[in-house]
């Protein structure tokens, strides 16, 4: 008996000992080398005319896919025939014509500038679009006659029956006045580069002009030359000048160009055109300095009137992110627009005057998103997505105009986006939850019917299985304020709770952001998975301020970012430090951007408890950001000194205990070096010990090459040295 019990015994321990040796150990360079741990998806997907099929851009050729089998069934372009390398591609209306971009060269986060291709397919010829120098957003007019675009800050247009190009602005100058596209700072917070919209009719173009003449200019060197090159933009500093901007419309057949009126004060942004039902009428949405109101014009594109239809205020700032979803309906007479003004984002129905008909969504949660609305039935349907399930889940939903016949279309807990069709008869859903990897698959809208997984990433499970991840855990905790807060951890496959581990959080906390969501991956998730390999646990905890809860949630940062978020931060450590497997000596923090800020303010008002910080490309001085985003959450330096300062992490480098390791990109536009230039000033006039690495040239994402290899490399090192 004893003799079989140790044979089991040893049985079990070889088994053991067998499994831990086939797991493989997750390396820096599978993550940044081989970018090995990256799920597979449809991508390009785009819908075509008939419901029956959609296109997607797969190794330089554009396909066509059968919607009922999943299948491809015919290559549109090949690219390698053509000679070209294929980066996006849109059809003409009737799809007799595609729009290639090749050559795509990036300016900024959105901005950049290509060459174009007008491929017909009766012709079966491809013409270049201008050999006058690379183009920005190229765009196909309604009727598919003529395409629009921006070069050199002036807008252009091209008649494909003839190729002639025109010239429709003359004024555009670099660093001076900008016609069609967006200046640096509505690009970067307002989401848009391209700042031109054709009309229903495709006979006039609505387009924005930004005067930055008397913004002040950040000056960035590029190192490299014997000497190093100076690049000089326009950079709107909080509490500095804007651009000063206007709208115009430009008719194609007479050439005159009207100005819209958009109200006698200069300093507000308009941070959307676009065109209703009605060809002769120009919707823009109007927001003053402050951001804490937003207007909606419709203005005419004959005569430049303007009347504001509706108006929506808050005593701290109106979020255009929850009120971007302003929709026209094919009746004419009704618009769709999304706010967060009871509360929480949700749905609401107006009149073309702007008179509230109904709120078609409501309660304790949010619409994330609307996908589309069809109106090709006798009761048209609105499909989104929300949280309505699970604050850190995301649902799809159907409602029609009414706020009646809600059905919820998704089935399984875990996040969901979906792409639907033109006709709104399928859609292409990508599911994940917090510990399975993502599937993309294709259903029928009538009866909610699954057609086909597309991707079911079964390889890659396998990959990740082989490399032995962990589960993400989901948890919650309330702090000693009685607020509760969302989080997860990634503990060692061996995990004993009777032993004590080193912890390092990760964490973004910025504005209406989420990293805690039961989806799977997330920022950085290959390399926290690796550090578990290395006996580290990761936590993940997103603060006040941060999104999907709801207004009162977000707005308690208003006028004072840094304050709750850090102390969310440092309270999520001390509950830390009291589980009985965490070694609370030994807990870390890191973040980028608005992360890197706040482990740094974390590490230096949080002393007592981290013992290391990583930031990467930190903001460490809100008076050094952009007036966009800044003023939208702290209003006015002049107006909120306070809260420009109490919260900068420069002003608390006297508390410094820890090892801290600051990284900065010299060629960021975004977050300028400049930031953590004055924290190392601060930090040696403290005499404060730390260690601090520059990326000559690289910008806010510091890419590039080897350089995630490298900036990793050092940011492991620092972990295991000082955790």
């Amino acid at each position: 008996m004893k003799k079989t019990t140790m044979l089991m015994s040893l049985l079990m321990t070889l088994l053991c000992i067998s499994s831990f040796a086939q797991t493989k150990n997750i390396t820096l360079e599978n993550i940044w080398s081989e970018y090995k741990f990256y799920p597979n998806s449809v991508n390009s997907v785009r819908w075509m005319n008939d419901g029956g099929f959609y296109s997607s851009l797969k190794k330089n050729q554009i396909i066509k896919n059968n919607v009922a089998t999943g299948e491809a069934v015919a290559t549109i372009i090949d690219g390698n025939d053509l000679d070209i390398k294929i980066a996006g591609y849109s059809f003409s209306a009737d799809e007799s014509q595609v729009l290639l971009m090749t050559e795509r060269e990036a300016i900024y986060r959105r901005s950049f500038k290509a060459e174009y291709f007008i491929y017909n397919f009766g012709s079966k010829k491809l013409t270049k679009l201008s050999d006058n120098g690379k183009q920005s957003y190229a765009t196909l007019s309604p009727d598919g006659k003529k395409v629009a675009f921006v070069r050199e800050n002036n807008l252009f247009v091209v008649d494909l029956a003839s190729m002639k190009e025109t010239q429709l602005t003359k004024d555009g100058k670099f660093n001076h006045i900008i016609n069609g596209s967006a200046d640096w700072v509505y690009e970067e917070e307002f989401s848009m580069a391209k700042a031109f919209a054709w009309s229903p009719d495709s006979e006039k173009i609505a387009y924005q002009t930004f005067d930055e003449t008397e913004v002040p200019e950040y000056n960035m060197q590029y190192w490299g030359q014997l000497y190093p090159v100076d690049y000089r933009f326009k950079y709107p500093k909080a509490g500095e000048k804007n651009s000063i901007v206007s709208v115009s419309v430009v008719n194609l057949t007479s050439g005159k160009h009207q100005k819209m009126d958009i109200g006698k004060e200069t300093d507000i942004y308009i941070p959307r055109i676009q065109w209703t039902q009605d060809a002769s009428i120009l919707s823009m949405i109007r927001m003053n300095r402050l951001q804490n109101k937003l207007e909606v014009l419709h203005a005419s594109a004959l005569t430049g009137s303007s009347e504001v239809i509706l108006s929506e205020e808050a005593k701290t700032y109106v979020d255009l992110d929850y009120n971007d979803d302003l929709t026209y309906l094919k009746d004419g007479k009704h618009f769709i627009y999304t706010s967060e003004q009871d509360g929480f984002k949700h749905i609401y129905l107006y009149d073309i005057n702007g008179k509230l008909v109904r709120q078609i969504t409501n309660g304790d949660w949010e619409v994330t998103s609307i996908v589309g609305i069809n109106e090709n039935i006798k009761k048209p349907v609105i499909y989104y997505i929300s949280n309505e399930e699970n604050d850190l889940d995301r649902d799809f939903y159907a409602i029609d105009l009414y706020g009646k016949k809600k059905v919820r279309l998704s089935t399984k807990a875990g996040q969901t986006l979906v792409n639907m069709s033109h006709d709104f008869s399928y859609y292409i859903a990508v599911h994940s939850n917090a510990n399975e990897v993502s599937t993309t698959s294709l259903f029928k809208t009538k009866k909610n019917q699954l057609v086909k997984v597309l991707v079911d990433n079964a390889n890659f499970s396998k990959t990740i299985e082989e490399y032995g991840f962990v589960n993400k855990e989901l948890f919650t905790f309330k702090t000693e304020d009685d607020i509760e807060l969302y989080g997860y951890m990634l503990k060692p496959a061996n995990f004993d709770a009777s032993k004590k581990y080193p912890v390092l959080m990760f964490q973004y906390s910025g504005p209406g952001s989420n990293q805690v969501a039961n989806s799977w991956g997330g920022s950085n998730y290959a390399w926290h998975q690796m550090l578990t390999q290395k006996g580290y646990i990761v936590c993940v905890v997103d603060p006040r301020g941060t999104g999907s809860r709801g207004r009162d949630f977000k707005h308690v940062t208003y006028k004072q970012l840094g304050k709750y978020e850090a102390i969310d931060q440092i309270a999520t450590a001390k509950w830390l430090g009291e589980q009985n497997y965490v070694d609370a000596g030994r807990i870390g923090i890191w973040g980028w951007s608005f992360g890197g800020y706040m482990s740094s303010l974390c590490l230096f008002t949080g002393a007592d408890y981290f013992k290391m910080a990583i930031a990467v490309a930190p903001v460490t001085n809100w008076r050094y950001y952009d007036t966009i985003y800044t003023e939208r959450f702290q209003a006015l330096p002049q107006d909120n000194a306070s809260g420009y300062d109490d919260n900068s992490p420069i002003h608390h480098v006297d508390k410094l205990k820890g090892k801290f390791f600051l990284v900065h990109g010299t060629g960021d536009d975004n977050v300028h070096v400049q930031n953590s230039f004055d924290l190392s000033s601060a930090l040696i006039n403290a005499n404060k010990q730390f260690r601090e690495f520059y990326y000559p040239n690289r910008n806010h994402g510091i890419y590039g090459g080897n350089t995630r290899l490298h900036l990793y490399t050092q940011m492991t090192e620092f972990v295991e040295n000082n955790l």
